[in-house]
């Protein structure tokens, strides 16, 4: 899975709940709200005020390994 800022964030813990650690480090404990899971990931870091980029980059290197 390729991740982006604009890829919601439902999709991602859908396809693996492991990744739900890298949304509570950044302080996003509110990942089983239905409105969290519709939203992007550059619309819940705004909401945060975390930086998206470094979110993004976490996540697709978590994918990557999975898929090494």
């Amino acid at each position: 899975m390729e991740i982006t800022k604009d890829t919601i964030i439902g999709d991602i813990l859908d396809t693996d709940g492991e990744t739900a650690k890298f949304f509570l480090e950044i302080g996003m404990h509110c990942l089983g709200c239905p409105a969290s899971r519709g939203e992007s990931i550059e619309m819940a870091c705004i909401v945060h005020g975390t930086d998206a980029d470094a979110l993004v980059a976490k996540l697709n290197a978590h994918f990557a390994s999975k898929n090494a």
